[in-house]
């Protein structure tokens, strides 16, 4: 009966944190002289070396993991 109150009440926290976040207004139009005509999409920032860095990242720590717990299991079987 506690586990389920506690998955219900993380399973509500998490849908509030959702709801704040398409809660957002957009922001007002740029004012005269932004040098364009008609309306301009975003920028252009770049986020493909972006994601190479968080892939890069992801797979050191997950190659770390994976050396930690060869690591302990040979450890295990010397004892």
């Amino acid at each position: 009966m506690k586990t389920n109150m506690i998955k219900v009440l993380i399973l509500c926290g998490l849908f509030f944190i959702c709801l704040g976040a398409f809660a957002q207004v957009p922001p007002p139009p740029p004012g005269g002289g932004h040098g364009g005509t008609g309306n301009q999409e975003g920028g252009g920032a770049p986020i493909g070396s972006g994601i190479g860095i968080l892939l890069v990242l992801g797979a050191a720590y997950g190659g770390k993991k994976l050396y930690k717990a060869i690591h302990d299991e040979n450890n295990e079987m010397e004892e």
